[in-house]
This record gives structure tokens, sequence and C-alpha cells, in this order.
């Protein structure tokens, strides 16, 4: 029998200790697109809006407020007095403007975050100017996701810009307004997160975060149950979540983390009939809490209930096991190939396996390969590489629908993986995009998400809580559904005995 005796020393002494399972790439705001680390980022940087924790409310953060204009296309931020950078400059309307344009002008990994931005001005210290090119409803959205544009001081964009727009510098050194300033960054081990005396908000309770790199997931729950960790962030085992050890306990949040299918063009899957059958056998409904417990639904879209809530669902799983069978001995058998990235093991994994026995049951010989990371994206360069289903669990860069359809589904979307197109849908994406009328909007994204289904190009399959396992006392966690898995407030956390 396992008994747990929590050490609260370091909580009390006002330290948090959290794992990551991989390395930071890079620092930079601008320049890297982190999942695991964006909460670390993120308490160091800040941007002009942000969603408020638990919600997707739109609430200012370096801007106090923001008014657009009739037309749509100047949108005029007054900034928030007494900000200081980390290396004690104040922040003024010309260092936003530097920011916004080091991150336009340089070809930067989250250029495309402005790419409707045509004009951008400081017209006072206070104040900070952005007109559009044309209509965006999506554009606050844009600013307050977890990659959107965030401010970094002159100190570092001036002070290193070197050859490279201050990106060598940035890789692992911050200077931004945030809560916490980067205080150590060391590859391969860890960094750690100090509290900003200076800060214009509430102070965080915190006085430092301790980030250790622990790749495997059952290290990192052994140093939790040691006494060594105060959580960990992600990927705690599912089937363990139900018999926690003594002082420790499970905060569950909505997320946008969607698990679907991208499907292979040229397969089965491509026979009405066929793909009827293994869609039968892949009914979320048969397997959701056998993987995931209380903490998945099927999916009802392409989008997640917490961006689009249909209501019902517009995703319609066959359910007659006998028909399905039929179907595949009448095809003389089937065979499919499921992939998932080796990143998702955990997760995704888990979901393969359980549809290959239920896929077996239906006749179907199927086996699960495992995607190298450097692969996972890149199949419509050499098709021969993919698998006939590909499995994922994806985050939309922001909570607005045309993140979620203009990066996963529509032709030519970075992550459409098997390159699909369906000009009907991406039609009507268009059309969505440019509504204000939300009821309105979500119609259209809705009627393109049954196209895309229908064509059998993209399976939604679950939509999944973001779950974190904590030491008893750590309260406002701060988790947002368009954050990746994960992704702890260090802002707003705190600890009661």
């Amino acid at each position: 029998v396992l008994t747990f005796c929590m050490p609260l020393s370091a909580l009390a002494e006002g330290v948090l200790r959290v794992p990551y399972a991989g390395d930071i790439g890079s620092f930079d705001p601008d320049n890297a697109f982190e999942v695991d680390g964006l909460g670390a980022i993120n308490a160091v940087y800040e941007g002009l809006v942000e969603y408020a924790p638990g919600s997707t409310e739109i609430v200012g953060l370096l801007a106090e407020k923001w008014t657009t204009s009739e037309d749509g296309l100047l949108v005029t931020f007054d900034l928030r007095d007494g900000v200081v950078f980390h290396d004690g400059t104040p922040m003024t309307s010309a260092d936003v403007l530097a920011s916004f344009q080091r991150r336009k002008a340089n070809e930067l990994v989250l250029s495309y975050f402005l790419w409707n931005v045509q004009e951008m001005a400081a017209p006072d210290p206070d104040t900070f100017t952005i007109k559009l090119g044309m209509p965006q409803p999506s554009f606050l959205d844009t600013l307050a996701s977890p990659w959107g544009p965030k401010v970094v001081s002159p100190g570092a964009l001036v002070g290193h810009a070197g050859s490279d727009a201050a990106q060598s510098f940035l890789n692992d050194n911050a200077i931004g307004t945030g809560p916490f300033a980067l205080t150590r960054f060391e590859r391969g081990t860890g960094y750690t997160l100090t509290r900003n005396a200076a800060y214009w908000g509430k102070a965080p309770y915190f006085e430092a975060v301790e980030i250790s790199i622990v790749p495997d997931v059952s290290q990192q729950l052994l140093q939790l149950r040691a006494g060594d960790l105060d959580v960990v962030p992600r990927n705690y085992p599912w089937a363990q979540l139900t018999a926690l050890p003594p002082g420790l306990v499970a905060t569950a949040s909505p997320s946008m983390a969607l698990v679907i299918g991208f499907v292979k063009p040229g397969t089965a899957l491509e026979d009405p009939s066929l793909r009827a059958a293994a869609m039968t056998a892949m009914n979320p409904a048969r397997w959701a809490s056998a993987a995931f417990g209380t903490y998945a639904r099927p999916a009802k879209s392409l989008y997640p209930s917490a961006m689009i809530d249909p209501g019902e669902t517009t995703v319609v799983f066959p359910d007659d096991i006998e028909a399905a069978k039929a179907a595949v001995k009448a095809a003389g058998g089937m065979q499919l190939t499921l992939g998932y990235p080796i990143t998702e093991a955990q997760n995704v994994g888990r979901v393969a396996d359980l549809l290959l026995a239920e896929l077996a049951a239906i006749g179907v010989t199927a086996e699960a390969v495992v995607v190298p990371k450097d692969e996972e994206y890149n199949f419509a360069a050499d098709m021969s590489r993919a698998p006939d289903l590909m499995l994922a669990r994806n985050n939309p860069d922001a909570a607005h629908p045309e993140t979620q359809a203009s990066v996963f589904y529509t032709k030519g979307a970075p992550i459409n993986v098997m390159g699909v197109e369906n000009p009907a849908a991406d039609a009507l994406v268009g059309e969505a995009g440019a509504l204000t009328d939300v009821a309105a909007r979500n119609a259209k994204y809705l009627d393109a998400s049954r196209l895309w289904v229908d064509a059998g190009q993209f399976l939604p399959l679950v939509d999944l809580d973001d779950v974190v396992v904590h030491v008893e006392g750590l309260t406002d966690l701060g988790l947002r559904p368009v954050f990746p898995p994960g992704n702890i407030d260090f802002g707003t956390v705190r600890f009661t005995e």
C-alpha cells in the first residue's frame, strides 16, 4: 500500500515546483509555437488583451480599454498607466509599436497573426492604433490568443538587436512586463521565474516558480508523490484519476483540445459503405468513458464544444454493428492504418488502442503507427508516408472559429495534414469570417463542418477536459480553454494550507 505524505515546506515558503516534459525551444514570444511552455512565456510577457481565466471573454491586459471604428478597420487602444519592464524601463506606446512591428516585419514564426494589419501608430505615449486591411471580427481574439503579440522591452529589441532582430538573444533571455521575470534558463535542466516586485497588477502569490525538465510522466508522478514536485500539469494517467493518493487532487476545466481524425484521400474510407462501417466501430459513445472517464465527451462537430456548442450533435455515427460487419465482409475485408503523434502517446495513443479493438470486432484489420514529431504535419508533401487515419489532439490559435477552420480544415491550412480540399466548405468559412452576428456566424461554420465530415475528410471524436493533478491547497490555477492543456497561470495560482 502506498502511503503518501506531502512535505509543504517549498509551497509554504512561496516556491511552486512544476515539471515540463521537454525543453522550451525558444522563449521568444514572436518566433516559437511553444505548447507546454506557454504558461511560463505568458507569465513573463503580456499582450494588449487576454482571455479571462476559465472563459473566452476578452479582457484588458496592457490595454485598459479599446474602441473599434464603425467600419471595423481602426482599433484604438488606451494603454495602462504605470507599466514598467523587468529592466525598469517604463512602457510607452512606442514600445508597443516596436514589438508589433518586429513580429510583422521579420518573417517570424508567428508573423501571420498580423496578416491583416496595414498600418500601426503611436500618436501619443498612452495610445496605440492598428488599421486593418479589411474588417476582421476575429482580430481581438487573435490578440488575446496565448500565442498573440506580446510587448518586449526596448532593452532587448534595441540593445540586443544583433543581425537577426534580437532572435538570438530572445531564445533564452526575456524582458517583459509580466508578473514574473525569467531569471534562469538552463536547457535540459530547467528554468526559474521570479516574482516581479514592480508588477503593475495584483502581485502573484509565489515568490518563485521552479520549472524542471522531467520527460517521463512516470518520473513526474514519483516526484509528485515524494513531495519533490507540486503538480503534474498534463498527461497524468487517466485510469488513475479516480483513485488519487491522499493529499493530491485533480482540477478539471473545459478545454478546446479536440481529438480528431484526418482522413487520407484514396483509402477504403472513401467508400461510403465502408466509411459508415468504420464510423460505427469508431463511434466515441462506445469508448470515450473507457478512455478518459468523466473527462471527455463525444465531439459534436469539428469545433470544440467550448468554442461552438451546437446543442445536439451534428456528427452522426452509425450504431448498427451487424450492418457494419456485413459491409466489411461484403467488401472482402478492410485494412486501415491509424497514426498518432509520438508526443501524444498518453492521450491519442490511448484512443488508437481502443479503436483497434473496436475495428477488429467488425472484421477490420488495423494497426497503429507512431508518427515522429517532425513528420506529423508534413504528409501533404509525401502522401506515401501517411496513415489512412491520422489521429491528433489539437488546439486552435484562439476562441474564434476562424482559427479552427483556417488552421486545420480549409485549403492550404497549415495543419490540414492530408492536404484535402472542399471548396463549398471553404466558401462557407469565408462567409462566416466576415460576420459579427455570432449565431449566424456559428451556423455557417457548423454547415462547413457537416460538409467536411459528410465528405469523409475529417472525423471529430472527443472533446477532452484540461486536467491538472496537484497537491491539496493549490487554487486559482487560471486554466483557460484556449490554452493547450496544463498551462497554469502562474500569476493567479496560490496556496492555502
